[in-house]
C-alpha cells in the first residue's frame, strides 16, 4: 500500500500542465482491436488503469510501445477472445473490450468489471446496445459471453440512461455493424466526443458528435490512425479546486475553454473567479470568495447531471472548496449514491458538513481543517481528501493512493511543483 503524507498549509500556487483524458484513452485502447493496423495515440497519461487496459489488450494479442506519452498499438491477431476475470476486475473499462471483439471475432468473454466503489454502476446500457445490435448473450450470472452468429446490424436504440460507457461501447460495436444505428439519449462528454473522432479517423462515419443523438453509418474495415488525445477535463478542475481552496493563484495549461463553462458558472456561484483562455485557464489568487446566493436570499444547490450539467467527477474536490467559502451551500449527487460519504472525512477534519442522505450534503464555510489519516474510497474522493489535506492545519496521511493515481499522472511532481510539501511513502 502506497500512501501521501502532506504537512498542510504549504501551497505557493502556480502552473501546472494537465494530461491527457484517461476517460478518452481508456475506450480507444478497446477501440483499437477494431483493426489490424497500427494507431499511434498521443499525449496519453501514464497512469494505473491505461496500463491495466494495456495489460489486457496484450493478453488478447496487441503488441505496444508506450513512452513519453506516444502509445503505438497494433493487433495485428487477436489471440483470444476471453478477457480474465482478474483483468477484468481491475478496472470498469474492461467491459468494453467486449463490442471491439465481437466485431473482430464474433464473440467476446468478460467477467464483471472492477473500478471505483462509488454505488450501483449498471451495465444494463451495455447488453441492451450490443444485443439489439444483433450478439446474442448467453445467460450467466457470473460470466458475460457474447456470440453474434452473422454480423452486427445497425439499428434504433435508445438508452434509458446517459451512460458514458454504454454510449462507447455502442460507438465502437456500431460502427462495426451492417447498416445505420441512430442512438438516442447519447452521452455528449468530451471523451466520448474524442473516442468518436478518432474511429472516424480509422474509417468510421458516425455524425451528431457531441449532441444526444448519434448516427453511425457502419463500416465493414478500420485502417491505422495517429491521433492526439484530448486534455483531462476534471484533473484541470481538480487543480482549480486546489486553487480556490487554498487561496493562491493556479493557472492550469493545456485546456480548451468550451469544457469548462459550467464549471466556471459552478465557481461563479461559490464567489470564485476563472479565467478561461484559448489553451490556458487561471484562478486568480488572493481570493475571498463568498457563496452567493439564489434569488430571493435561498440557499444555493450545486447539482451534477450528465454533460454539459457539472460532471460527477467533479463533486467531490468542489465540495473541499466550498468548505473554504463563506455561506451555506448545497450538494446534490444524483448519479452515484455512495460518492458523498466522502465527507465524513472531512467532518473528521472539521469541516461543518451535514449528510443529509446518500446524495446530498450541506457546507457551510469557512472552517479551519486540521489533519488526520484516511483511506482513499475512490480516485476523485482521493483527490479531494489530498485537497483537505493542503488546506489543512498539521500533517494529513492518505493511504491507498494507488487509486488516486489511478486517474491523476505525477500527482507528487505536480502538487510540488505547486510548492506543496507532499511525498509518497510504502507502508
Amino acid at each position: 500500500m502506497e500512501s501521501l503524507i502532506v504537512q498542510g498549509k504549504c501551497i505557493q500556487g502556480g502552473k501546472v500542465s494537465v494530461s491527457g483524458n484517461k476517460n478518452a484513452v481508456l475506450p480507444m485502447i478497446a477501440a483499437t482491436l477494431l483493426t489490424g493496423e497500427t494507431v499511434t495515440l498521443r499525449n496519453v497519461p501514464d497512469i494505473l488503469d491505461v496500463r491495466t487496459m494495456l495489460d489486457i489488450a496484450r493478453s488478447l494479442g496487441a503488441e505496444y510501445t508506450f513512452a513519453d506519452h506516444v502509445l503505438t498499438i497494433r493487433t495485428a491477431t487477436v489471440r483470444t477472445s476471453t478477457v480474465g476475470r482478474a483483468e477484468c476486475a481491475k478496472n470498469r473499462t474492461s467491459i468494453l473490450f467486449a463490442s471491439a471483439l465481437v466485431a473482430r471475432t464474433g464473440e467476446a468473454i468478460l467477467y464483471p468489471p472492477g473500478g471505483d466503489v462509488i454505488g450501483r454502476r449498471r451495465l444494463d446500457g451495455h447488453f441492451y446496445g450490443l444485443t439489439k445490435l444483433g450478439a446474442e448473450m448467453i445467460e450467466d450470472p457470473d460470466v458475460y459471453h457474447f456470440k453474434v452468429k452473422q454480423s452486427l446490424r445497425g439499428r434504433e436504440l435508445f438508452l434509458d440512461e446517459c451512460s458514458v460507457t454504454a454510449t462507447e461501447q455502442i460507438l465502437i460495436a456500431a460502427s462495426a455493424a451492417e447498416g445505420t444505428t441512430t442512438l438516442y439519449n447519447a452521452a455528449g462528454e468530451p471523451h466520448v466526443c474524442d473516442l468518436a473522432n478518432m474511429l472516424n479517423q480509422m474509417g468510421a462515419d458516425i455524425s451528431g458528435i457531441g449532441s444526444n443523438t448519434l448516427v453511425i453509418h457502419g463500416k465493414s474495415s478500420f485502417h491505422g490512425v495517429d491521433y492526439t488525445v484530448v486534455s483531462d477535463h476534471i484533473e484541470a478542475g481538480s487543480f482549480l479546486a486546489l486553487g480556490a481552496a487554498a487561496g493562491v493563484g493556479v493557472t492550469v495549461t493545456g485546456t480548451t475553454p468550451r469544457h469548462y463553462w459550467m464549471l466556471r458558472r459552478v465557481f461563479e456561484r461559490m464567489g470564485i473567479e476563472v479565467i478561461l483562455k484559448s489553451n490556458e485557464i487561471v484562478l486568480p489568487g488572493g481570493q475571498t470568495p463568498e457563496i452567493v446566493c439564489d434569488y430571493g436570499g435561498h440557499i444555493p444547490q450545486i447539482s451534477d447531471g450528465p454533460w454539459p450539467q457539472f460532471p460527477s467527477d467533479m463533486m467531490s474536490c468542489t465540495i473541499v472548496a466550498a468548505t473554504q467559502c463563506r455561506g451555506t451551500m448545497m450538494f446534490f449527487e444524483k448519479m452515484f449514491e455512495s460518492r458523498i460519504y466522502f465527507a465524513d472525512r472531512l467532518i473528521s477534519m472539521g469541516a461543518n458538513a451535514i449528510v443529509c442522505d446518500p446524495h446530498r450534503v450541506v457546507i457551510r464555510g469557512p472552517v479551519a481543517l486540521h489533519g488526520i489519516e484516511m483511506t482513499s474510497p475512490d480516485i476523485r474522493a482521493g483527490m479531494a481528501m489530498v485537497i483537505a489535506a493542503i488546506c489543512a492545519r498539521g500533517e494529513s496521511k492518505i493511504n491507498h493512493a494507488e487509486i488516486i493515481y489511478r486517474g491523476y499522472e505525477n500527482l507528487v511532481e505536480k502538487l510540488t511543483g505547486l510548492g506543496v510539501d507532499i511525498r509518497a511513502c510504502r507502508d
